[in-house]
């Protein structure tokens, strides 16, 4: 009887301490940002959500998240984004992750700086053409 309370507390514990990570305030100073966006790199990581700086010089692979909303703030550079239709080419690389070739029937948006885009979970989206390079700020608010 003792081991099921001890069980329960510490999965009750370690939940309280999940809870507690995703409700607490994080700053991260202007110098880390601007860090993470030059380079790539995460800014935060909780269970409900991440914030990353992503850097592309190039193309990426069309990308399918099923459990992840991608919030993108564009900070500099240009790109042009295709999302929504049907990814080409699929293959699961994580659980929840799937990469692909290319996406037909999906719809074209140019990007640039200032610009802010919402991916819903399950929508294919593909950095298809970097003009030179592009810095963002990614969200990622998982279900």
């Amino acid at each position: 009887m003792s081991r099921v309370f001890i069980t329960i507390a510490l999965v009750a514990a370690a939940a309280a301490i999940a809870v507690a990570q995703s409700r607490a305030v994080t700053h991260m100073d202007s110098e880390k940002v601007a860090a993470a966006l030059a380079k790539g790199g995460s800014i935060v990581a909780t269970k409900d959500f991440t914030v990353a700086g992503t850097h592309r010089n190039g193309p990426g692979q069309v990308e399918v998240h099923d459990h992840e909303t991608d919030i993108f703030y564009i900070t500099d550079g240009e790109a042009t984004l295709v999302t929504g239709g049907t990814m080409i080419g699929g293959k699961q690389t994580a659980a929840g992750q799937h990469r692909g070739t290319d996406i037909q029937g999906g719809q074209t948006q140019k990007l640039k700086k200032g610009d802010v885009v919402t991916i819903p979970a399950g929508v294919p989206h593909w950095f298809k053409d970097v003009g030179g390079s592009i810095s963002y700020l990614t969200i990622k608010v998982i279900r």
